[in-house]
Formats: structure tokens, sequence, C-alpha cells
């Protein structure tokens, strides 16, 4: 059916086309390094993790606030209102730098982390980059008996910069949870 109908009273809408995507090769090759990026963090080499991020990053996780439909689009903060993180490249390095000086209490002893990507969805942005959606599960146990698991979606631009190299330029953190109940986000998505 092309076209919409009404059933009951209901209006039934079109059929909705599926979103055309990126080639299977190319869908490949960004799901690998996401899968690989998630690895790096899961084994602690957060220098390597580092090194994926473009210079004029933007990492930003804003907040959430449960609301009626009618006010759905002010759901998250916007860019410049309160945010569980907005760092650039270098703000991003000194949280890196933190966890590996031994002196970031909330990480001694480390956590262990195990992060699922999923749902990876792909489309040209330029030239060299692409949009890129996931669906992430994070799981975090630390000492004996804390467990924290994050859900959510990740919205990347990912720059091309060579055969099977990528960087991050931009990364959007949703968590699915308006209140975190974590006893700090002392890990990375």
């Amino acid at each position: 059916m092309r076209g919409g109908s009404v059933t009951d009273g209901l209006a039934v809408p079109a059929v909705p086309a599926v979103p055309v995507g990126v080639g299977s090769e190319l869908q490949s090759e960004i799901e690998a390094f996401l899968y690989f990026e998630a690895q790096l963090l899961d084994d602690r080499r957060f220098q390597e993790w580092y090194a994926l991020f473009a210079d004029d990053l933007r990492y930003w996780m804003p907040t959430r606030t449960n609301r009626l439909r009618r006010d759905l689009s002010r759901e998250n903060s916007s860019r410049g209102e309160m945010a569980l993180f907005d760092d650039d490249k270098q703000s991003l390095g000194w949280r890196v730098h933190q966890l590996q000086t031994g002196m970031h209490w909330a990480e001694d002893p480390p956590s262990r982390t195990r992060h699922l990507v999923t749902n990876v969805r792909a489309t040209a942005h330029d030239d060299n980059a692409f949009e890129v959606r996931s669906n992430f599960l994070c799981y975090r146990n630390r000492l004996e008996d804390e467990v924290d698991i994050w859900a959510g979606q990740r919205e990347d631009i990912l720059r091309n910069v060579g055969p099977r190299q990528w960087q991050i330029a931009r990364r959007t953190i949703l968590l699915d949870q308006n209140v975190v109940l974590s006893k700090n986000l002392s890990v990375f998505f």
C-alpha cells in the first residue's frame, strides 16, 4: 500500500521507506571501527581510544528530563545548558590523563566495563564524513557489589582520514535514563 488509509476513524500512514544508508562494505568498516573502539575502552587502552578523536571534537552528553508529549522537543538539554559531559579534545584529554595517574579515586581499583554497540546506521554527511547513529549498552562492575548499566544512543560524525582509518569528530550521547543512579560517570561512552 502506497498511500495512507483510514481504519475505524484512525488514520493509518503509508508504509515508510527504509532510509538508504551506505553500501555494505562501508557499513561493515564503520561497524568494525565502533567495535574496535569498544574493545579499547574495555581493555582500558584509554590513550589509544583518545587518539581516535579529531582535534575539533565535541563530546557531549546532554541531561534529559521527562516531558509531556507536547513538550518532547525539550526533553534534552541544549548546547550551552547543563550537560553530563561537554568536552572538547583538550578537556577529554584531561579526563583520560587523570585515569592514568592513579589519582582518580573513583577508578581505584579500576572498573571493569563491557561496551556493546548495536543498530549501527550510517549515512553520508559530506565528502569524507558520515553521520552514524548506534545504540549502546555499557555495563560496569566495580569493587564487590557496584554494578551500573547504562543504555542509550550515540550520534556520531565519523571522518574517514585514510584507508580503514577513522576519527570521531562529534559524539552526542543520549542516555535512556533521566536520573543517573550511578555514584559517578567515570567511564567513557
